[in-house]
């Protein structure tokens, strides 16, 4: 048994019927830096209010139905009446927890630096409404650590941390008589205000500067200055003036943000696809694992559907194959993808079979993609390719028929209604009888909305992976070629074939077919790319910032 939580013990106020609040903190902007405590309780939560910069992050792990009603600002008019000016958010907390409901009020960063989270727990406590706070990590600390600018050493230098939307000049002072790190939460367009405030106040103008934006996204950006030029290197970066100029930023001062230390400890921004915006043509179900990599590496990965997935025009040919299953008219089914997993798992369900219908079976399986999804399922295969991972890689390691051992010698194939005469002759020539039998369709999906149609041909994107001859086709059918400038990453060499024959080049091949050795590929692409601008003294650009017309791509 796992250890209870003290905050989620068994006589807690909300399991007793009471309502219960629970102050949380989102974090600077990365999913991963949700707790697990956060987690656990956006889990149990009925209403969710959570600041519009932080609803993605915390959304996703809330329970299907949670209520999420929409923050306002409320007008001045509540104050004729004798009401208390509250937040709208305070409204919406205390009218849930009032009904008896569990709500999770989430926070950018952290809920104890978070002024009006401060008033609200206050508000609770009056009414004597329960409520706890779980911790987040601090913006004003997330953010320099994924910089890569550390606030103190070795010698235990001195941090302040200053507001300067607050700040008065007494604070302005204090900070600016100290030697140690400040670090700034400030907006864009406010940072060479901020800055002249500290060298009016006895900082050095060559004191090092670092702004980071979008903090602990893929979106971050930082630049390095001094507090006497960082007006100039926005000016001729054309980084301001900017619509953009409100965002806010973490700006850190001190000798710890050296440039010179950030080129060795800038851990994030120089993941090796770092911003790269890259389109996955795939289904929504395959394109789950290939993403969660990409970002890794750093990307922003984009799914596009290019496939759908239909049940077969005739159904009769699969029923009776899934029916031989369960009678004993195989010795081998051989899976070729993850949709033939979840076809036959689908019929499985629809006549009440599960795993054990596969009890005396020998199961193959294409690859470790589609041998997942067996596991997944209660299976696990016999055999998956040594080698390759293909039709060709699984004949390599499959079996002849042998009387005297195999007492059965059929093979259930359920595909897709593109044909597999590699797989079927090879088995057939090993000995084996072949109920070929199409299992499900693939026919094209919808086109995309139209601004990712014009990403596509305008180069908007920064890469682009092809994981099938198909998807080639299919993607230039329902949204067009991409541009010149995108990188293109093909699987093999049939889709680097199809991909040229369409017009386009090729600039990544997988060394093996499977999806995640084409993402390392790319990444590989990616990483060869930077350090190459790097050791010609050039700035680190993505692909899509290199097409004509382009203006670089603001990440605010």
């Amino acid at each position: 048994m796992s250890p209870t939580s003290p905050t989620t013990s068994p006589l807690s106020p909300a399991l007793a019927g009471h309502g219960h609040v629970t102050f949380l903190g989102a974090g600077p902007g990365d999913p991963g830096l949700l707790t697990l405590r956060a987690v656990e309780a956006l889990a149990g939560a009925d209403v969710l209010i959570a600041e519009p910069e932080v609803l993605e992050v915390v959304r996703g792990h809330a329970r299907a139905g949670v209520s999420t009603p929409e923050l306002t600002v409320v007008d001045e008019a509540s104050t004729t009446a004798g009401v208390p000016v509250l937040r709208d958010a305070a409204n919406l907390v205390m009218e849930a927890a009032r009904g008896g409901r569990r709500v999770v009020r989430a926070v950018t960063g952290d809920p104890g630096l978070d002024g009006n989270a401060g008033a609200e727990m206050l508000a609770c406590a009056a009414e004597g409404i329960p409520f706890e706070v779980v911790p987040g990590v601090a913006t004003a600390v997330g953010v320099p650590a994924y910089a890569g600018v550390p606030l103190r050493d070795s010698q235990g230098t001195d941090v302040r941390f200053v507001d300067a939307r607050t700040a008065d000049e007494r604070c302005w002072a204090e900070v600016g008589a100290s030697d140690g790190t400040v670090v700034v939460s400030t907006s864009l367009d406010s940072v060479a205000a901020a800055a002249g405030e500290l060298v009016a106040a006895g900082r050095k103008p060559d004191t090092p500067l670092t702004v980071t934006i979008a903090g602990t996204t893929t979106r971050q950006r930082t630049w390095n200055a001094t507090l006497g030029t960082i007006a100039q290197v926005f000016k001729q970066g054309k980084v301001l003036p900017s619509p953009e100029g409100h965002r806010p930023v973490i700006a850190v001062v001190g000798e710890r943000s050296a440039p010179a230390q950030r080129d060795q400890l800038s851990w994030f921004e120089s993941k090796p696809l770092f911003g790269w915006r890259v389109l996955v043509p795939r289904t929504k179900e395959q394109a789950a694992s290939l993403s969660d990599q990409l970002r890794s590496y750093g990307a922003v990965p984009h799914e596009v559907p290019t496939i759908a997935v239909e049940p077969p025009r005739t159904p009769q040919q699969m029923e009776r194959a899934v029916k031989g299953l369960v009678t004993g008219r195989y010795e081998w089914i051989a899976f070729t993808s993850v949709n033939a997993v979840k076809a036959v798992r689908e019929k499985f369900e629809e006549y009440g079979l599960d795993a054990r219908a596969f009890a005396g079976i020998k199961v193959a399986a294409v690859g470790e993609q589609t041998a997942a999804a067996l596991v997944d399922f209660g299976v696990k295969p016999d055999l998956v390719p040594s080698g390759e991972q293909s039709a060709a890689g699984l004949l390599e390691d499959w079996p002849p028929y042998d009387p005297v051992f195999d007492p059965i010698d059929r093979v259930f194939l359920p595909r897709a209604d593109i044909a597999t005469e590699t797989l079927v002759a090879g088995l057939i020539e090993l000995g084996w009888e072949v109920d070929d039998v199409t299992a499900y369709r693939t026919v094209r999906a919808s086109p995309p909305p139209a601004d990712t149609r014009e990403a596509i041909k305008g180069g908007g994107f920064d890469a682009v992976l092809f994981t099938s001859s198909s998807t080639v086709r299919n993607l230039v059918g329902i949204a067009g070629k991409p541009h010149n400038v995108t990188v293109i990453a093909c699987i093999g060499p049939a889709t680097a074939k199809t991909a040229e024959e369409h017009g386009l080049r090729v600039d990544v091949l997988s060394p093996e077919p499977s999806v995640h050795k084409l993402a390392e590929a790319l990444a590989d692409f990616g990483l060869r790319r930077r350090e190459s601008a790097l050791e010609a003294g050039d700035p680190v650009t993505r692909p899509s910032e290199r097409r004509p017309g382009a203006r670089r791509r603001r990440t605010t």
